[in-house]
């Protein structure tokens, strides 16, 4: 247990005609005390551990001289309760003594003689005031009690009057707003008092405290990924405060995002603020959204530690607080795999959030313009206009599909002098969408062909600021490198102390628990299901983590309602069915109006499979539908009607 102390506090305040005396507890002093002045610091320890402090202050010093002799006679009396322990001189520094029990002891039977105490204050003052004593019992060992005297002296003009008693303590400040204070520059040796805390050694930081009874329990989301995203929108607000911790305050509708590099569509379209899709972020009063990194987990205290993202206008840099939870559930995502090849994170741009499609977008147009400028040679124009694609899945095959199609329709009207230069290749270890059937493979490959995207099949080895390095040793330069290789756990998930999944995924049960550990739950790309389950690893695809989120939402719903929300508080409670995931096929697009969709539920099993026109409409309608809210849906059909209609946008902002 963290060691209790009390602290003695002496606060001096003289006037023309006033004196204030006051002995008491740290809860006495009231916040207009908080800009006194350090004099003098004495620590004696108590019995039972506990520390008790005496600590000397001067607020106003009219008559220093007169001060310091009646601080002289006011200390006296402890030096002789203390058994002649020295105490540090006023104008010296702060210093600590060890006093024995016998004094402390004579202190506790004693306090002060009021005789002695007041005849110390009435030859400074006069025998006009009037003096007034009383004893405090509070905050000291239950062995013996300890006694310590609150004391009061003050007069006001000739007519000597009583402060209010120890219960009105916040009002002794209010009732001294007479008395002038020294300027600081004239008592040099003179320090700011800082309020101290009543645990010592506590540096937690601050944050939300766990919940009380009668309030609603708290969920913490980290993350606004597709699972926590559909985890929050699904989640009963009447019966939960929600708290989401993120780096970012929105959700990305990522199959549309390499829509976005091109121009086809505006970055707004496919970003979709947190606080419209759970209201009760932005309304509910106990409901909030920070945004801010979680850098580590508590599971004894129920409680995470976080780091807010980096600000000029913050307190402290970095600024870190904590949450305590009743249920955690951490959906925070994966990190795009680089295999450790040397270069990738320095010079490659990655396609998984809105910034990457920004940066990849003013590259692409940065490049298209400087090529275009005097005295560049041709294997520079060509190197600046070559864009490199690593990774065949999905993502890398529509951004090369969107990218040819720009080429193709908008490049070749707006750049007319370097349009020959542009060039679109795709590097792929395997064969490119190897998830899809072998029909629609080799379709996407004819078309992508057809296109001008040369595929070329190799192992990036090394990548270098202006060329890539093949395991052949191929050099391969370029102007624009994108890298989509798929995604692995992030440092946050490989620093948990969680069971691991094959793959280094938080592990998993069947109702989507952290089994070794009480109220945490994972979902999403950094989730999968441990080995004893006997349960694959879920692929990282969107439709995976939106349906663990609803299922999730659904258990929660039904586990408050049971009266389980609380911590540790669902132990026993019915968890209904364990979650079951069921493919509901693929889709990609490959540009120019042609997209592919497989409605097989799994890679060996039979189903629908097509590619064309006609699939290209059914995957543009299914993402409309899929986008998270109406307002969204608008921008992105007016974004796909202006595009038809005007053509891509190729301003450079920024």
């Amino acid at each position: 247990m963290p060691r209790s102390s009390v602290s003695l506090r002496f606060h001096f305040s003289i006037s023309n005609s006033a004196l204030l005396f006051l002995a008491s507890t740290p809860r006495a002093c009231s916040a207009q005390h908080t800009q006194l002045y350090r004099c003098s610091v004495s620590t004696a320890l108590c019995p039972s551990g506990r520390t008790l402090r005496i600590v000397f202050h001067c607020e106003s010093v009219i008559f220093p001289f007169s001060f310091s002799r009646g601080l002289q006679q006011v200390k006296w009396p402890l030096r002789e309760a203390l058994d002649s322990s020295a105490l540090p001189c006023v104008r010296g520094d702060p210093a600590a003594f060890q006093p024995s029990t016998m004094g402390l002891s004579k202190i506790a039977r004693n306090a002060w003689k009021p005789s002695l105490a007041a005849d110390s204050i009435n030859r400074m003052l006069g025998s006009s005031h009037v003096s007034q004593t009383s004893v405090l019992f509070r905050d000291l060992p239950a062995s013996g009690r300890h006694h310590l005297l609150l004391a009061r002296y003050i007069a006001t003009g000739s007519t000597p009057r009583h402060l209010p008693g120890f219960e009105s303590k916040d009002r002794v400040g209010r009732e001294n707003r007479g008395i002038s204070v020294t300027p600081h520059h004239l008592f040099p040796l003179a320090q700011p008092v800082e309020e101290e805390s009543e645990v010592e050694g506590d540096q937690r930081p601050a944050g939300l405290e766990a919940t009380r009874p009668g309030e609603k329990p708290r969920v913490v989301v980290l993350g606004t990924g597709w699972a926590g995203c559909r985890f929050m929108k699904s989640l009963d607000t009447s019966v939960y405060d929600v708290v989401c911790i993120s780096p970012r305050n929105h959700m990305v509708f990522t199959p549309l995002l390499a829509s976005t590099c091109v121009g086809t569509l505006e970055f707004r379209s496919v970003a979709e603020p947190v606080s419209r899709i759970q209201s009760a972020l932005a309304t509910a009063p106990n409901s909030y959204f920070y945004l801010a990194s979680c850098n580590g987990v508590d599971v004894d205290r129920h409680e995470v530690y976080c780091e807010s993202v980096p600000s000029i206008g913050l307190p402290t840099e970095p600024y870190n607080f904590k949450v305590a939870y009743d249920k955690l559930v951490i959906a925070a995502g994966a990190d795009p795999l680089t295999f450790n090849i040397k270069g990738v994170k320095e010079h490659a741009f990655f396609l998984r959030e809105v910034n990457h499609a920004q940066e990849i977008r003013k590259k692409l147009l940065l490049n298209l313009m400087l090529s275009d400028n005097p005295g560049i040679s041709e294997e520079e124009k060509s190197r600046l206009l070559h864009c490199v694609v690593i990774g065949g899945g999905p993502t890398g095959v529509e951004f090369s599909g969107e990218l040819s199609d720009f080429i193709m329709r908008d490049v070749r009207q707006r750049y007319s002098h370097v349009k020959d230069y542009v060039r679109v290749t795709l590097i792929e270890a395997n064969e490119i969408l190897s998830s899809f059937d072998v029909s629609l493979r080799q379709y996407a490959t004819n078309h992508l062909t057809k296109c001008g995207v040369r595929l070329v099949r190799g192992v990036v080895k090394e990548v270098m600021p202006k060329k890539i390095l093949l395991s052949d040793g191929t050099e391969v330069p370029y102007g624009l490198l994108v890298w989509s290789t798929g995604v692995g756990p992030s440092g946050f998930t490989k620093s948990l102390d969680f069971p691991k999944s094959p793959g280094g995924r938080i592990g998993i049960d069947e109702w989507l628990r952290v089994p070794s550990v009480d109220d945490v739950f994972a979902l999403g790309d950094c989730a999968g299901f441990l080995e004893d389950t006997g349960k694959q690893v879920l692929p990282a695809l969107a439709q995976v983590a939106e349906r663990q989120g609803k299922y999730l939402a659904e258990l929660f719903n039904r586990i408050g309602k049971q009266k389980g929300g609380k911590a540790f508080a669902s132990r026993g409670i019915d968890l209904g069915d364990p979650f079951v995931y069921r493919h509901l096929g693929s889709m990609a697009s490959v540009g120019r109006y042609k997209a592919l969709v497989d409605l097989r539920q799994s890679k060996d099993a039979k189903g629908l499979s097509m590619a064309g026109f006609v699939s290209w409409f059914i995957w543009r309608s299914a993402y409309l539908t899929r986008v998270v809210s109406w307002r969204n849906r608008f921008y992105v059909a007016v974004n796909w009607a202006t595009t038809l209609v005007f053509g891509r946008d190729n301003s450079r902002i920024g």
